[in-house]
């Protein structure tokens, strides 16, 4: 299907709004995740910093976090993982992004190395951002039976969206993400 290009203006607008309305919307975990920042930079992208307290231990969080294969299934905007490759110590995922602010997919390409202490850094490699890093901090809380989990990520995408909107859809996505992942843990804790 071709895209008349005098509509896209009306589509980027209807996409903007229907973002704007789920951002306004929020979350109940978002009410419980008061710590989390995001916010723009001057020099262009994103940056968020959030501190969560995981109801499971460290290890079923890492599990969860280096399920590369499930990794879609921990957010709410719909994406595919179209290669998973491991290279000794590290994971080159390749993902392709639907998301309600931009037309089209966006590849996201990666490396993902694992803590040795627990969490998670993840790098760009290439696709349709500029910047790409997140980094999950993992330590064991009350006597191991619950994660500490320190969240930092700074992406900057390749598109004419400005980055304000961007951060708006980032902190309800944000949220989201945050929830699903106590959620799994809880359920991954209960199952043992």
């Amino acid at each position: 299907m071709r895209t008349d290009v005098r509509s896209i203006p009306l589509v980027v607008a209807i996409r903007l709004m229907g973002a704007l309305v789920l951002f306004l919307a929020g979350n109940l975990f978002a009410a419980e995740q008061s710590n989390l920042q995001v916010g723009t930079l001057a020099e262009g992208g994103v940056h968020a910093t959030a501190t969560l307290l995981i109801p499971a231990p460290l290890g079923d969080v890492q599990a969860i976090l280096s399920d590369y294969t499930h990794w879609p299934d921990l957010f709410d905007t719909p994406m595919r993982l179209a290669r998973l490759e491991r290279q000794g110590g590290r994971v080159i995922t390749d993902l392709y992004i639907s998301h309600t602010l931009l037309l089209g997919e966006r590849r996201l390409i990666c490396e993902s190395r694992e803590l040795p202490e627990g969490g998670l850094v993840t790098t760009l490699l290439g696709g349709d951002f500029k910047q790409y890093l997140r980094t999950w901090r993992l330590s064991p809380a009350d006597g191991g039976r619950q994660t500490r989990a320190e969240f930092a990520i700074l992406v900057e995408v390749d598109t004419l969206v400005p980055d304000w909107l961007v951060a708006l859809a980032m902190r309800r996505e944000l949220e989201t993400h945050f929830r699903i992942l106590a959620e799994k843990a809880a359920a991954r804790e209960r199952a043992h």
